[in-house]
């Protein structure tokens, strides 16, 4: 599928999460917490991050993680002086010691990590406009988690956060993508998606 496409299927899904109640949006991250919450085992070191604006999860959710984790780790996402995205760095997440980044997100403070902290996640949250039934993920298409989930730990559980409507049958996939190994939403939970390497 053409780049245009996609960004058309991108500006349809933001237009629908804009258009969700505020009071909504609250149910929904108390029951993405709670689904997830029993997967959190206190050895396991978890990539996550801070949502901004209509995106899946809350504070309260990251709060949880921390509580029931041995570490999290959000990203830090930035490019070159060419403006091409670098593979994402990350930081410890502390609560109420996170700092504004570039493009609205939230990010924890210095000192950061190298790309390679990836590899230490047993599980690792990855924000999603959309995921489809074969585990493709349609991100924001700034291409940061494309360039960093290959470091991944090839055992860690890769689980995209969304709303019930956001798993969908299917979506344009290419080459580079990274599937996910789950979908977590609201209403439906955990969802097990087909392991494709």
């Amino acid at each position: 599928m053409e780049a245009a496409s996609k960004d058309a299927l991108r500006r349809q899904l933001l237009a629908a999460r804009r258009c969700v109640a505020d009071d909504v949006r609250g149910t929904e991250a108390r029951l993405l917490s709670d689904q997830l919450e029993p997967l959190i085992t206190s050895g396991i070191t978890v990539c996550a991050y801070a949502p901004v604006g209509t995106e899946p999860g809350s504070p309260e959710l990251l709060d949880m993680l921390l509580r029931r984790s041995a570490r999290v780790l959000l990203p830090v996402a930035r490019r070159t002086a060419e403006d091409k995205p670098l593979p994402l760095r990350w930081g410890e997440y502390r609560q109420g010691a996170l700092v504004p980044g570039p493009w609205g997100l939230l990010e924890p403070p210095e000192p950061l990590l190298p790309e390679t902290a990836l590899a230490e996640a047993g599980l690792v949250l990855v924000p999603a406009l959309a995921v489809d039934r074969r585990g493709v993920r349609l991100g924001r298409g700034r291409g940061f988690y494309d360039r960093s989930l290959a470091g991944r730990n090839p055992h860690a559980r890769l689980i995209a956060l969304l709303r019930d409507a956001e798993f969908v049958d299917e979506l344009p996939a290419e080459p580079h993508d990274v599937p996910m190994t789950h979908a977590l939403t609201p209403n439906r939970g955990l969802i097990a998606l087909p392991h494709r390497e």
